[in-house]
């Protein structure tokens, strides 16, 4: 694509070029407001700092970070500064997007006052679908993505590295290792969202500004203490600073498993300690900020996913990620003209699908007459089947009206509603409905999604009808699997009489294939759950443990699993990987339970830092 890109438009459009303030404010005048438009990992305010002293402005420059509350105080630093000419720099108004209007009047009616010719009004917004279009139409727009790879990232670190402060700290040399260390791990955690969900769970806009304060504890902490705190300076860089932006807690897990790899006694007393698996990559000998540049400079060009800890498949899965949202954009562009000389050949094609795809929509579970063979007294694996019935039921209902609704209309018999509409682009471009997916959340094309529909409406039927449990359980199946965990965790509590918050899982996972698994029954109860994959690992079926992928093998099917409530024990941790459970695939707010696996012949580190993961359903 690069090469392409190269081609046809020209190498400018694929280098990105740097950002020149100077340039930006010398076109700008008082009455045009400036506006950066942030991108992950960048943080302009030092640059407008620099700038502000440049210009002789220090003093006269005023930043406020917009929040709940700050409305009043921003009107009066931007009234002032029209009056006397100071800069004000507004920072961050996604965050307070209810109050853009009233500056968006602001900006309107500065051009009939009279002002002072230095003000400057300054604004940095994240992108947001409800940002005023009129305030971007009248400021000038900067933008500036941080450049990528390791290599690329660790050089502009470096040019902006405070050197006073090497001066100033009373060992230099333990400073310059622990600031070198510091820089990978800032480089790292930007460049980890490449890996998509293998990455980070939920992306997070860790920027510069997280590095400066980073840089500023390190020096304080090692000037104050003798021996080194290691514990203090985890917790404040990855804990608190760093950590500020993390909202799950298995990215939480990660970012203190990078920093306890970095910031250990051996990262002193080791020459040339292994920053990652690699070769490359190492603390260089003490030196001036000159050579430590040199060292970054013999750095790869393109990283290896091994850099990150990540496994050569990772990068599999990121292109594969990119490429498919790629072709999504071009899709969403390509939908205007679905409606061209070709609507006759498209309305009968979407015509004939939803045809199919009626035919083959399962018949509704009788619902009535299930809870009717129940009787009164439910026990909560019945509640739940009872729950999962009723919302496939109105799946089921809903997806035949929308079909019938849908040929009705391309025939001219009904009017073709914004909903109809929507169900029609999907079905011609072989997507799930959103309307459809509002039942359980799902990855899969229409047709794939169509087949497994099918076989998770048979694996409640066959209950319903026999009022016998599967003997393997399909947890993804369940529209809501938390309350199924729940369900089977409520029974023990009542067979044994245990109160449920005093319950925790232990897991067996079968050596047999799963037909045989099934005839094989374990004492103790629980449930036995099927149909589970490991992502990011492979598993060793002999000796039960995790294991390397092979190449090419994104996803590893898992042997039958025994969910078996025990009470809380002091649960064995050594060589055991607490492994997160997720719906599909894309894991933020897909959580489910988290799984013990062992670790095999690898620490438990090594499978964090590959964002190993059980997933209950895929995206094919």
């Amino acid at each position: 694509m690069t090469q392409f890109i190269i081609s046809k438009l020209g190498p400018r459009y694929v280098e990105p070029p740097v950002l020149d303030l100077k340039a930006a404010f010398e076109e700008s005048v008082s009455e045009t407001p400036l506006i950066f438009v942030l991108s992950p990992g960048v943080d302009p305010a030092q640059s407008l700092i620099t700038l502000s002293e440049t210009m002789k402005m220090s003093q006269r420059m005023y930043s406020l970070s917009l929040g709940q509350g700050q409305a009043p105080v921003a009107t009066k630093l931007i009234m002032k500064g029209i009056i006397d000419g100071h800069w004000v720099f507004l920072a961050n108004c996604h965050l307070s997007l209810s109050w853009m209007p009233t500056l968006d009047k602001m900006i309107a009616t500065m051009k009939s006052l009279k002002m002072h010719r230095k003000f400057r009004l300054w604004l940095s917004s994240s992108p947001h679908p409800e940002f005023p279009i009129s305030i971007l139409q009248t400021s000038i727009k900067m933008t500036t993505e941080p450049p990528r790879g390791i290599k690329a990232n660790m050089k502009r670190l470096y040019n902006n590295v405070n050197e006073v402060n090497m001066d100033l700290c009373n060992d230099p040399i333990k400073y310059k290792k622990l600031l070198f260390a510091l820089c990978f791990f800032h480089t790292i955690l930007l460049e980890r969202k490449k890996f998509l969900q293998l990455g980070w769970n939920v992306t997070y806009s860790f920027n510069d500004s997280d590095f400066e304060v980073s840089e500023i504890l390190l020096l304080l902490y090692l000037n104050e203490y003798e021996e080194t705190p290691w514990g203090a300076l985890k917790y404040l860089i990855a804990g608190v600073n760093y950590g500020g932006h993390v909202t799950d807690d298995w990215d939480r897990r990660l970012l203190m498993t990078y920093i306890g790899q970095f910031y250990c006694e051996q990262t002193l007393l080791t020459r040339k300690f292994r920053l990652s698996p690699l070769m490359n990559y190492f603390i260089p000998d003490d030196g001036d900020i000159q050579s430590y540049l040199d060292q970054i400079q013999m750095f790869p060009n393109f990283d290896k996913p091994e850099a990150f800890g990540q496994h050569s498949n990772a990068d599999i899965a990121s292109l594969i990620g990119e490429t498919q949202m790629l072709f999504d954009t071009l899709l969403s562009m390509q939908a205007q003209s679905t409606f061209s000389s070709t609507t006759d050949n498209a309305e009968t094609k979407v015509s004939d699908l939803a045809k199919e795809i009626l035919i083959s929509t399962p018949d509704e579970i009788n619902y009535d007459q299930t809870a009717k063979l129940i009787g009164i007294v439910r026990t909560p694996l019945e509640v739940v089947l009872l729950q999962e019935i009723h919302r496939y039921n109105n799946l089921l209902n809903k997806m035949r009206s929308h079909l019938l609704d849908l040929r009705r209309g391309i025939q001219g018999l009904v009017v073709m509603s914004t909903d109809l509409e929507d169900i029609y682009l999907s079905v011609l471009e072989g997507r799930v409905p959103l309307q459809w997916l509002k039942a359980y959340p799902s990855l899969k094309p229409l047709a794939a999604w169509t087949r497994d529909l099918i076989q998770r409406v048979l694996h409640f039927s066959t209950w319903a009808k026999t009022l016998r449990p599967p003997t393997l359980f399909w947890l993804a199946a369940y529209t809501f699997p938390t309350g199924f965990v729940t369900a089977v965790l409520q029974t023990s509590a009542r067979l044994t009489k245990t109160p449920i918050d005093e319950l925790s899982w232990e897991f067996y996972v079968f050596v047999e294939e799963d037909a045989a698994a099934a005839r094989i029954l374990r004492e103790g109860g629980g449930v036995y759950i099927r149909n589970l994959y490991l992502e990011g690992a492979g598993w060793l079926r002999k000796n039960q443990c995790l294991q390397d992928p092979l190449p090419m093998e994104l996803i590893c099917p898992l042997p039958v699993i025994h969910f078996k409530p025990v009470e809380n024990l002091k649960k064995r941790s050594r060589g055991i990987y607490l492994c997160p459970a997720y719906y599909y695939p894309i894991r933020s707010g897909a959580f489910v339970l988290a799984i013990d696996l062992k670790s095999g012949n690898e620490k438990v580190d090594y499978w964090i830092k590959r964002g190993t993961a059980v997933l209950l359903s895929l995206a094919t």
